[in-house]
């Protein structure tokens, strides 16, 4: 198996590939690079290898970057030296990391796992699970989201968003203003990305924006009816359950 090692602390990389040598002799380390850059270029003008060793943090960004601008498809195996909010981050969304120092034999299992996607047994990581990890880890939430209508890609800043709708296994967001955009991710991941002060899931059927509300009513005993700007295509309830949870947001 061929891999390259990404990470921008040299003793830190040196460690790595001499316990490879040792607990997996079987891989070759083809290439040790230090950033973003210098690693889209050694992809850019090599066959990509059967798996990736990324370090998150990077001078020049982050490993996700390189994953977003590569468009490189094998398993990746990330290295950080973050706390135990990236750990949580990576147990949640089924990435393969390694904490560092490394251990021994956690590179060997994580290795173990890299020999069965490769096989493939295990899907590939998506573009959601990385947004969602890194948000985890840095504690930022999505700011905007980049939307592909046929040759064209639209930016859509998400402080024009006043819903996110599912409808019949698809999900929208809708603008202020009306518009609807397909998304490529679910309510479960959206609900892990926005801002929990700015949008609350009132129903299984939508994620609403606080500065979209324009009125709440009381609707058939305890039920709530919102009425959001730009959603038109039918009425907003908040659900039974989610009554209390959603009068307390509302009273921050």
């Amino acid at each position: 198996m061929r891999t390259i090692i990404i990470d921008d602390e040299r003793l830190s990389a040196q460690r790595l590939e001499k316990l490879i040598g040792e607990v997996a002799p079987f891989v070759r380390v083809e290439a040790v690079l230090t950033g973003v850059k210098s690693t889209l270029d050694w992809l850019g003008s090599n066959p990509h290898p059967d798996f990736l060793l990324l370090d998150i943090q990077l001078g020049d960004g982050s490993g996700f970057d390189i994953l977003e601008q590569s468009g490189v498809k094998c398993p990746v195996i990330f290295t950080t030296a973050f706390n135990e909010y990236a750990v949580k981050a990576f147990r949640m969304n089924g990435i393969d990391y390694l904490l560092k120092p490394v251990d021994p034999v956690e590179l060997s299992e994580a290795l173990e796992r890299v020999k069965e996607r490769s096989a493939g047994t295990q899907a590939p990581l998506s573009s959601a699970e990385m947004a969602i990890a890194l948000q985890m880890i840095t504690r930022r939430y999505k700011e905007r989201f980049m939307i592909r209508s046929g040759e064209k890609i639209h930016i859509l800043p998400v402080a024009q968003v006043g819903a996110f709708i599912s409808l019949e296994g698809e999900t929208f967001a809708s603008t202020l203003e009306g518009r609807l955009f397909d998304l490529d991710l679910t309510l479960d991941q959206l609900t892990r990305l926005l801002d929990p002060d700015k949008f609350f899931r009132v129903s299984r059927k939508y994620i609403v924006a606080i500065d979209a509300i324009a009125s709440v009513s009381v609707y058939s005993g305890s039920r709530l009816k919102i009425n959001v700007k730009g959603v038109k295509t039918d009425e907003v309830f908040v659900s039974r359950e989610r009554v209390g949870e959603f009068r307390a947001w509302m009273d921050r």
